[in-house]
């Protein structure tokens, strides 16, 4: 198979591609060394034909790939696509639409959580895929003929289990819950991080309203640092260190530079000075200003309701047929023992109607649940 290398070859393949009502798409990409992924490898696929292309080589134009991305007329299949959804937006600022995404799709059809692909292929186009090339270095040029039979694999049996996920959507009439799914998807909204933002990924490690406030000061900093480099953000600074300088909220470079965690001399350098500055901010904020992690304190006065709740979840997915995690998670289910009106998904559209509604219910006792031959029954009141 080979790759296609030329702009002219893309734009040709790109029209074929367009000519059918689906398309199914993977990459291949590397982030291990930088803060953005590197594209290495594009696989497409229509009914009638696969593609590879190389966005490495030399005077390639992806700008046939992009446009096709953005082709209502033709629907991208993607299996799990956060991150390629991620890649095309960052490259190319289009975000495939319309899009199917056969991970979600197998969770409302009842597959479970977060099925792999390679189980979906397994049951649905009764294959198996050769996992050994998963990890190699997909920048290396040239590609071996394992590696490229492995990526045309990713898109052809993909084709196989988008037709069946579509047709089980539909005898169920359940294609309304894929759309609220892709919604979130296909929103830029969901690719656009902000620095501010970055601290929520550190915030469990952390106990202190005013440890969180220099942390937000610090996490925003690095993760600053680390695009304006495009370097991982452990290159700048790792979490270990971030965390102890946000309990210890160094003022000097001496202090700084006594934390076990932070690397020998790095009080001398220019960052240093940095770092400490963002400390001193977030010293000065106000404690009040910042919530940190409420709802699981009060959930935890709440616990056998929230463990209640669990059990009716497992029975309602089990009743349905579709995985837990789409109906719900476990925040929405603490925020729904505190409050009946909780702003989360489980509260609002087909989730209310399959499981919010039953949640409230068991809440102000009007549904019990019982065990009859092994199995959760629901009684209502």
């Amino acid at each position: 198979m080979d790759l296609i290398a030329t702009t002219d070859a893309l734009a040709a393949a790109c029209a074929r591609l367009a000519k059918f009502p689906f398309v199914t798409v993977d990459t291949e990409f590397l982030r291990e060394t930088t803060y953005y992924a590197k594209l290495c490898l594009i696989q497409m696929a229509s009914p009638a034909e696969a593609v590879l292309v190389d966005p490495l080589a030399e005077d390639m134009d992806l700008a046939p790939f992009y446009a096709l991305m953005a082709d209502t007329n033709v629907v991208k299949v993607f299996h799990s696509a956060r991150q390629d959804i991620e890649i095309i937006w960052q490259g190319g600022g289009v975000i495939p639409t319309p899009l199917f995404d056969t991970q979600v799709a197998a969770m409302v059809c009842g597959y479970g959580d977060s099925v792999s692909y390679e189980q979906l292929v397994n049951d649905l186009a009764k294959a198996r895929i050769d996992k050994s090339s998963r990890f190699t270095d997909w920048s290396r040029r040239p590609l071996s003929e394992q590696q490229l039979a492995y990526a045309l694999s990713d898109v052809t049996h993909l084709r196989t289990v988008y037709a069946a996920l579509h047709a089980d959507l539909a005898d169920s009439g359940r294609e309304s819950w894929l759309d609220e799914e892709m919604a979130v998807l296909t929103a830029p909204a969901t690719y656009d991080t902000h620095p501010e933002d970055a601290w929520q990924r550190l915030r469990g490690r952390i106990k202190k309203p005013k440890e969180a406030l220099v942390l937000m000061e610090i996490a925003a900093w690095r993760e600053r640092e680390a695009r304006s480099r495009n370097v991982p953000r452990s290159r700048i600074m790792k979490d270990d260190a971030l965390i102890d300088i946000a309990v210890h909220a160094p003022t000097t470079p001496e202090a700084l530079g006594a934390l076990r965690s932070v690397p020998n001399g790095f009080e001398r350098s220019r960052p240093a000075g940095d770092i400490l500055a963002a400390v001193a901010r977030g010293v000065a904020r106000d404690p009040k200003s910042v919530s940190l992690g409420e709802r699981g304190r009060k959930a935890g006065s709440n616990g056998a309701t929230i463990e209640m709740l669990k059990v009716l979840l497992k029975a309602v997915a089990e009743n349905e047929g579709v995985a837990p995690k789409i109906l719900a998670t476990v925040d929405d289910l603490e925020a729904i023992a505190l409050d009946d009106e909780a702003d989360v998904p489980a509260l609002t559209g087909w989730r209310r109607q399959l499981f919010g509604e039953k949640a409230l219910a068991l809440k102000a006792g009007r549904l019990a649940l019982t065990v009859d031959r092994g199995r959760v029954r629901l009684i209502e009141y």
